[in-house]
């Protein structure tokens, strides 16, 4: 049976899918902690939680490519986004110096992001883990000195832990986008005024631009597209977009063009302009 306020999340309590469901869920919800995102997605289908939330994109690293897939393979809707301001900092347990750090844990696009920072502490090696909060829970539980994690400065109060250094991304302005996933369409969608689509063209010259001329006619804005190679047929590819417009109706008219244009059209998701 669906847990209607159950909510999957990749990481743990304390990560930044965490904090992006307190924000996003005006209300009571239980959190369901995945492992991976692949964990996440079966959490749903399998109706152990209602909704998930699935980092998407980044400012900085780009988009996530395979959660695209696994959004597209599974069938999932997308029904919101959320836009994060990434902050990571350093934490450790309390009595350390960064100067006694000779390890730092965390996810790797954490480790990416904040990499001119540890040119100033060549002496630290980079490790890759598979969450942020979980890097800095496994220090607190473990107590292991010498170690630091990169996280937020939740999963420090969480877990007991010293903050070393706060805001140490290379880039002030990191944000990520989330988007809210679930398994069904909602039964009425009203006042949406953005689309995540798949389609998939015939490979030839300008078929692509002709579909981009489509959408500039039909007043839609564009803010996203991103192409995925079909595995089962080399040389094709499918094109996800995201598209924000004023009015639903325009985004209908350029629907029926597009089915008539292309080999497939997938809506995945209708949902409100999160707005970064």
């Amino acid at each position: 049976m669906t847990h209607i306020n159950k909510i999957a999340i990749q990481g743990v309590e304390g990560s930044f899918h965490d904090a992006v469901a307190q924000s996003y869920f005006n209300k009571n919800i239980n959190i369901h902690c995945c492992s991976t995102f692949d964990e996440l997605v079966n959490s749903i289908l399998n109706k152990d939680s209602h909704q998930g939330v699935m980092a998407i994109e980044n400012s900085i690293a780009g988009s996530i490519i395979p959660n695209y897939a696994l959004i597209d393979q599974n069938n999932l809707q997308i029904v919101g986004e959320y836009y994060y301001q990434i902050q990571h900092s350093l934490l450790a347990l309390p009595g350390q110096n960064i100067k006694e750090i000779f390890e730092v844990h965390s996810h790797p696009m954490a480790l990416l992001q904040c990499k001119d920072f540890f040119l100033k502490h060549p002496h630290i090696k980079l490790v890759e883990s598979d969450d942020t909060a979980d890097s800095a829970r496994e220090i607190y539980k473990k107590t292991i000195y010498k170690r630091a994690a990169i996280a937020s400065n939740v999963a420090a109060e969480l877990y007991n832990l010293n903050i070393l250094e706060e805001s140490i991304q290379t880039i002030n302005n990191n944000v990520t986008r989330f988007v809210i996933v679930q398994k069904e369409s909602p039964l009425k969608i009203v006042n949406y005024n953005k689309v995540a689509l798949k389609f998939i063209l015939d490979h030839k010259r300008g078929s692509l631009a002709t579909v981009l001329n489509v959408m500039s006619d039909c007043k839609l804005n564009l803010t996203k597209i991103q192409s995925l190679p079909i595995i089962e047929t080399p040389g094709k590819y499918s094109f996800f977009v995201d598209v924000t417009f004023d009015s639903s109706t325009y985004f209908e008219k350029a629907q029926s063009i597009l089915e008539i244009m292309a080999l497939e059209v997938k809506v995945l998701g209708k949902y409100s302009n999160g707005k970064n």
